[in-house]
């Protein structure tokens, strides 16, 4: 009867013993907190189309042209 309750004893501090270090002894990791990033804003539409912008350089230099000969 003595033995069983020394190694019943033994047996219940050493699970207790494994249950309390079952972490290890390593510092605990902190995740970052996940940020929502907000969508930039879309750039504002030009009022002039591309296309006028490419025509009137066209004329432009067609004018030069005409007026240096």
């Amino acid at each position: 009867m003595r033995i069983t309750t020394t190694l019943a004893a033994a047996a219940a501090l050493a699970v207790s013993g494994v249950a309390a270090s079952a972490g290890g002894m390593a510092q605990e990791v902190m995740e970052a907190p996940v940020v929502v990033a907000e969508p930039a804003p879309a750039p504002a539409a030009s009022s002039i189309s591309p296309t006028y912008i490419v025509l009137g350089v066209l004329a432009a230099l067609l004018i030069a042209a005409a007026a240096d000969q």
